[in-house]
């Protein structure tokens, strides 16, 4: 039994104090010694699971009116409660870390994603002590904890082997992590983590191997063993899918449920959507359509082209979002016949921000491609039709899409200003907490309300102090109020919004907004000046949907939000502001730490290292050459020596039937390749690749050498190089290539070298180009590919 005296303030909680000794016997000890008892929650105390889904956005699941199929979502509602107004931050990395903070995403430093980061205390991506985590607080008052899936929040010079871990899911709270700690992965071939420990599948696609469901397997593993031995112990499953973010991998039966459900196009299905939602009531019976974003086209606008390859795109999201949804099923499943799911308490978020207009006008079957600003054509998307969401594949939907899935709302992911991107629908479960069925809660909620709930409903109070660190209050507001009192009044009032320069700020139902450029345009084509934002302002108390702005008739309404939204900037951390977005992903013009900082020469002992692209050393844009020394058995040799990137962009040193080779791989467009004309003898040898970049701006060609034992054995050129970044989901490899392969010469995960690889070197010459250096190479590097 948990002892009531226990103080939960200070965490750990302190050891007991124990009699002393009164015998030299222990026969005779008296008061006789007693176990000591382990830490445990307040009686009564529900188990917690949270599940969150990736880049989906409020008009999306059919739980909430859209057109993906969410059986699991619908179910738990039917038992439990939508929450109509719940708001997250607008991209993922801060969504995270709010959620498993209490706090405001500036306000724990995570202002951008991991890979933006920057010195600035909003921007650091490094998570203040005096902000615990839900998982610490949790396991430090009794709870078994468990994560598994997507993190994306530990800071990206950290993610290596060096460490440190400290702010890895396991040094965040979480006694068991299994998943990816990157912004996305490929759903086929994942580079995972069994805490620290890199590790690979043992299972292939051809074998039934599937990301989403080998996360649900490890967790229904988790807790059936911590409910077989500790039943009586409550635990906390955090469950954060990579899906439904690109690449959409998913079984073909799930893609083709939906065959031909999105020929009527992104308008119709908006209104459809409208009309579901008011019978469901997650929006008042008067809401309106908020208005068309400028610059999308209507369905009725394309061509017959692009409207076949637009509703493929949303064909095969729909499946992937319902296969995703259907593995949660299994994992309620598994509570349930443990008998266990009466006292869970079922946090199911379906998004961490809106919509992603990330593919672009026409979507895109490689997101990396047209996050550099090359888009891709219908055609070219029609011709892979059948390929689609297979591992060839690394597809995104039209903004179009994005839109319609935010319904009925405007804009998307990274507009913070508006709910497009960061009103999402909840759906909590608990039998044992909730006594009303199906009910819908319409009280203005943010994603740091979850951490407070979460402690009340257990019983815990927020510690003042965490490992000896005082703590920051936390700054959201507990839900539970709402769980049994659907009328209550609103107890989150004032809510601020900020992402990549797009801001709001939410008061009593009126709301002050302003949108920063569009977020369908990755790569920046110019400074915008904050000063020339047009503020909005909206009455949700009356208008829903940000249909109305009515700035013009109250402009001293206005300028009171703008005072108030500049008040709690200051306090959380938001400025200085920053709308940099993909060039920000090199450390050196996000000013951020980078591990390996400038050094020039970096030497890797024999094969088997795994690095991020964050960790890997930067080759882009400059000059560099790879030694590799190798000793090659009778017989010859093949396979990868280094690689980085894979079937989307990169490049791969390796053996191809004894020849020494080089490819380069320019975004799964094009192939350039030196290869040696005659294999490598039995013995010792050193090849070299010298990578002569041709300067005057980002992404330029270059001329590659090849060379084996000092002698030129192969030249060639490569036409255009990745500016800004191989891969979120694949890595730099020594000794193999992990994930999907580089090039057709080798197979997929099979490719490790078959000699013995001794060491390989990276020279990086110091002729590297940057968009700070060049703002003209940005300009006319888009040019050249639009």
């Amino acid at each position: 039994m948990p002892n009531p005296r226990v103080s939960r303030e200070q965490l750990p909680i302190p050891d007991p104090q124990h009699p002393p000794a009164t015998s030299t016997d222990v026969r005779e000890q008296n008061p006789p010694y007693e176990p000591q008892q382990p830490v445990r929650p307040p009686e009564g105390a529900p188990n917690v699971v949270v599940v969150l889904i990736d880049d989906m956005g409020f008009g999306a699941p059919s739980t909430f009116g859209g057109p993906c199929e969410m059986p699991t979502a619908d179910r738990l509602a039917e038992g439990g409660l939508r929450y109509s107004r719940f708001h997250v931050t607008a991209i993922c990395s801060p969504t995270r870390q709010s959620l498993l903070t209490g706090r405001n995403h500036h306000s724990v430093g995570m202002g951008v994603t991991t890979e933006m980061s920057s010195a600035a205390p909003g921007y650091s991506g490094i998570r203040p002590r005096s902000a615990a985590t839900l998982a610490q607080v949790l396991r430090g008052n009794g709870y078994n904890t468990g994560a598994f899936g997507k993190w994306h929040q530990t800071p990206a010079r950290d993610v290596s082997p060096a460490g440190p871990f400290d702010r890895w899911p396991t040094g965040e709270g979480f006694e068991k992590f299994y998943g990816f700690v990157c912004a996305e992965m490929n759903h086929w071939y994942p580079v995972l983590f069994d805490g620290t420990a890199p590790i690979e599948p043992d299972r292939k696609p051809e074998d039934g191997y599937h990301l989403s469901e080998d996360l649900v397997d490890q967790a229904i593993d988790w807790v059936r063993t911590q409910q077989t031995l500790k039943p009586d112990t409550p635990f906390f499953a955090y469950v954060p899918f990579g899906a439904t973010h690109a690449p959409y991998h998913v079984p073909r039966e799930y893609r083709e449920k939906y065959r031909g459900a999105f020929d009527h196009g992104w308008d119709a299905q908006r209104e459809i959507t409208l009309a579901r939602q008011k019978e469901l009531g997650v929006v008042p019976p008067d809401a309106e359509l908020a208005p068309w974003a400028e610059g999308v086209p209507h369905w009725d606008e394309l061509d017959d082209a692009e409207r076949r390859s637009a509703a493929s795109l949303m064909e095969l999201y729909a499946g992937f979002a319902e296969h995703t949804d259907v593995q949660v099923g299994r994992l309620v499943d598994a509570i349930e016949e443990m008998g266990a799911l009466e006292n869970t308490l079922i946090v199911y978020i379906l998004g961490d921000n809106g919509a992603s207009a990330e593919g672009g006008l026409g979507g895109t079957l490689n997101e990396h491609r047209f996050a550099s600003g090359i888009p891709d054509s219908a055609e070219y998307i029609n011709e892979h039709d059948e390929a689609l969401g297979d591992p060839t594949t690394h597809a995104h939907y039209p903004v179009g899409w994005a839109l319609a899935m935010n319904t009925p709302y405007q804009w998307t992911k990274q507009v913070a200003s508006h709910f497009g991107g960061t009103r999402d629908g909840m759906v909590v479960h608990w039998p044992a907490g909730i006594t009303e069925r199906g009910g819908v809660r319409d009280q203005f909620h943010h994603v740091i309300d979850v951490m407070p709930t979460v402690l009340e409903a257990a019983g815990l109070p927020e510690p003042t102090t965490v490992d000896g660190i005082a703590q920051k209050p936390i700054e959201g507001t507990s839900m539970l109020y709402s769980f049994n009192g659907a009328d209550e009044p609103d107890r989150h009032t004032l809510q601020y919004f900020e992402m990549v320069g797009h801001r709001g700020i939410y008061h009593d139902g009126w709301m002050a907004v302003t949108r920063h450029g569009v977020p369908w345009e990755m790569v920046e084509t110019g400074h915008r000046s904050y000063d020339d934002d047009v503020w909005e302002l909206y009455d949700t108390n009356v208008d829903w949907t940000q249909s109305h702005d009515i700035a013009a008739e109250h402009p001293g309404r206005l300028r009171e939000l703008q005072q108030l939204f500049l008040i709690e900037a200051a306090k959380y951390n938001v400025f200085p502001l920053d709308d940099r977005m993909t060039e920000r992903e090199n450390p050196r013009e996000a000013g951020r730490l980078d591990l390996h900082g400038d050094r020039g020469t970096i030497t890797f002992h024999g094969p088997g290292l795994r690095l991020t692209e964050e960790t890997a050393p930067n080759v882009k844009n400059r000059s560099h050459t790879i030694t590799a020394r190798v000793d090659v058995p009778e017989g010859g040799a093949s396979g990868v020596l280094v690689a980085q990137g894979g079937r989307f962009g990169g490049w791969s040193l390796y053996c191809h039937e004894g020849r020494p080779g080089y490819a380069y791989n320019y975004f799964g467009l094009s192939e350039h390749k030196v290869a040696a004309s005659e294999p490598l003898g039995a013995g010792r040898h050193e090849i070299t690749l010298e990578f002569g970049y041709d300067g005057g701006g980002v992404g330029r060609g270059a001329t590659v050498v090849l060379a084996v034992d000092g002698e030129k054995v192969g030249e060639g050129r490569v036409e255009a190089t990745i500016p800004y970044y191989f891969a979120f989901d694949e890595t730099f490899d020594i000794g193999v290539d992990r994930a999907s392969p580089v090039t057709d010469d080798y197979a997929f995960a099979d490719n490790a070298f078959t000699g013995t690889l001794e060491r390989v070197r990276l020279d990086l010459s110091d002729d590297v180009w940057s968009d700070v250096a060049s703002e003209q190479a940005r300009t006319e590097f888009r040019a050249a590919h639009e």
